[in-house]
C-alpha cells in the first residue's frame, strides 16, 4: 500500500511539473519528504580514510536549484543536482554521526536524514613499557585522579567515607596536605585549571573547586554532564571529563557547562569505559577501566592511535594473597611536563611506577 502511494505521488508530481511554469513553487509545496531518498552505494558504515559517498534520489519531476550536506548540522558540501557528493572522513568525529541533505527548489527546501557510522581506520600501534623507577604509594589510596604539576603530585580517591583531593610527595608517598569530601561523596577525577583544583564525583552530579596551594573549599556547582562522573583533564582550554562509556565530554573551564564530546573508538568499534585521564602534548592518555592497558586518544575525533599493554606492571604473584585485585585495579596517569616523565599506579597499590612508554 506504502509502495502505490509513493508511486502515485511520483505520477502525479511528473503531471504537476509538466505544466506551467507558474507552478514550479507549488512541487515542492506539495512535495513529500518520502519521495527524497539519501542513497550510499556501501552503506552507512565507515572507517576513517574512506570516501563518504552519497546521492539525493529524487522524483525527475524536481526542478532541483542544489543539494547541500550536512554533518551533526554543520555544512560539508553541495551539489547542483542528483550526482554523488564526496565527504572526506578524516574530518569526522568517530561514532554515529548524523548525515542530512537539504534539497533546494524553488525557493522551497525538503530535508531527508540518515546515520553513518565511522570507527577507526586502522588499528592502534601497539605499545609496551619500561619501568624507570619505583615510589612508594599509599595502600589505602583508592586512586581516580592522579596529576603532577610544580615537583607536587596532586590526587583524588573514591569510594564514601574515604573520598578526598591531597598533595603528595613523590619520593616518599607521603601525604603533605589532604582535604576530605562530605562521607555521602565518592570523589573522582580532577584537573587542575590555573589556581584551582576542580574535582568530579561518581553519581551525586556535583563538583567541587579547590584553592591549589592550600586544598580549602572554594565552591561546589552542578554537574549534569554524562550518565556518571569519571576521569578529567586539561588541555589549557577546556576540560574533558568522561562518565563510564566511550564518551569523553568537553566542559567550559569557567562555568563547567557542556560544549561538544568524541566518542573514542578503535578500529573494532567503540572503547567503553575510558577513566583516568592525562592530556599530553595533543593527545589524551587513558586508562580503561578494569583492564592492564592505556590507549592514547585523538581528541578532535576519538580515534584511539595507541593502546599500551600495562600487564604485570605490579605482577599478580607479588600481591598479598588477600589483595581485591578485581577493583584494586591499574588507575592514575600522571605527567612531569617539565621531566618529561610518566607516572602510574593503581588503586590501593603500593607502588608509583615512572615508566616509558616504547614499541615492542
Amino acid at each position: 500500500m506504502k509502495t502505490r502511494s509513493i508511486l502515485f505521488l511520483t505520477a502525479l508530481l511528473f503531471t504537476v511539473y509538466s505544466c506551467k511554469d507558474k507552478n514550479a513553487a507549488s512541487i515542492a509545496d506539495n512535495a513529500d519528504s518520502a519521495d527524497i531518498l539519501l542513497y550510499s552505494p556501501r552503506g552507512y558504515n565507515y572507517s576513517t580514510g574512506d570516501t563518504v559517498k552519497m546521492m539525493v534520489k529524487y522524483p525527475a519531476s524536481l526542478a532541483v536549484d542544489s543539494v547541500v550536506y550536512l554533518i551533526d548540522s554543520v555544512r560539508v558540501t553541495s551539489v547542483k543536482d542528483s550526482s554523488y557528493a564526496y565527504i572526506n572522513s578524516d574530518t569526522l568525529k568517530m561514532g554515529t554521526r548524523s548525515l542530512t541533505a537539504k534539497v533546494y527548489q524553488g525557493g522551497k527546501v525538503k530535508s531527508v536524514s540518515a546515520d553513518i557510522y565511522l570507527k577507526a581506520g586502522a588499528p592502534p600501534q601497539f605499545l609496551t613499557y619500561k619501568v624507570i623507577k619505583k615510589y612508594p604509594h599509599d595502600i589505602s589510596a583508592y586512586t581516580e585522579g592522579l596529576i603532577y604539576e610544580d615537583g607536587v603530585l596532586y590526587e583524588s580517591t573514591g569510594e564514601k567515607e574515604h573520598s578526598e583531593i591531597r598533595k603528595v610527595d613523590l619520593a616518599t608517598g607521603k601525604v603533605l596536605q589532604r582535604t576530605k569530601l562530605d562521607d555521602k561523596y565518592f570523589g573522582e577525577g580532577i584537573a587542575i585549571v590555573g589556581d584551582e583544583i576542580v574535582m568530579f564525583t561518581y553519581r551525586e552530579k556535583v563538583g567541587f573547586v579547590f584553592d591549589k596551594k592550600t586544598l580549602k573549599l572554594k565552591r561546589q556547582f552542578n554537574n549534569n554532564v554524562g550518565v556518571e562522573g569519571w576521569g578529567a583533564t586539561f588541555d589549557g582550554q577546556r576540560i574533558y571529563l568522561d562518565d563510564s562509556t566511550n564518551r569523553i565530554w568537553f566542559l567550559d573551564k569557567n562555568d563547567y557547562r557542556q560544549t561538544g564530546f568524541i566518542d573514542v573508538f578503535d578500529s573494532r568499534g567503540a572503547v567503553e569505559q575510558i577513566n583516568e585521564l592525562e592530556y599530553v602534548d595533543g593527545k589524551i592518555y587513558a586508562n580503561i577501566y578494569t583492564y592492564d592497558n592505556i590507549v592514547v586518544i585523538n581528541p578532535k575525533n576519538g580515534a584511539v592511535e595507541q593502546s599500551v599493554n600495562m600487564a604485570n606492571l605490579w605482577p599478580y604473584q607479588e600481591r598479598p594473597k588477600n589483595f581485591d585485585s578485581e577493583n584494586n585495579v591499574l588507575n592514575g596517569i600522571a605527567y612531569d611536563a617539565k621531566g618529561k616523565r610518566f607516572f602510574v599506579t593503581g588503586k590501593k597499590w603500593p607502588w608509583l611506577y615512572q615508566v616509558e612508554f616504547v614499541r615492542k
